[in-house]
């Protein structure tokens, strides 16, 4: 059974940076896509980045030039790493793990971690 353990979350002034990671155990991380969403109080989980398998990185507009998605193989790890920072940053990030060309999504979740945006 996967485990995704989010981690790195805080508040932090606009922009400034934080780092997120996320330990996964419970597949054989090298061979699956992973992803980092968010959530914002009121709004729909939305996916923020993608890193594959092979290591091509997608963004979404919104965090495009600003955030950077890498991950660890050797030690089953995804980070996000967010610059320049904005309020409307502020949300719940999530990692979730993924396969194929139109990536399907695992249905489990983490607890994953609170970003706060504020001066």
């Amino acid at each position: 059974q996967v485990q995704l353990v989010e981690s790195g979350g805080g508040l932090v002034q606009p922009g400034g940076s934080l780092r997120l990671s996320c330990a996964v155990s419970g597949i054989i991380f090298s061979i699956y896509h992973m992803g980092w969403y968010r959530q914002a109080p009121g709004k729909q989980r939305e996916l923020a980045a993608v890193i594959t398998s092979g290591g091509n990185r997608n963004y979404a507009d919104s965090v495009k030039g600003r955030f950077t998605i890498s991950r660890d193989n050797a030690k089953n790890t995804v980070y996000l790493q967010m610059n320049s920072l904005k309020p409307e940053d502020t949300a719940v990030y999530y990692c979730n793990a993924g396969r194929g060309s139109q990536i399907a999504w695992l249905g489990s979740w983490g607890q994953g971690t609170q970003v706060t945006v504020s001066s």
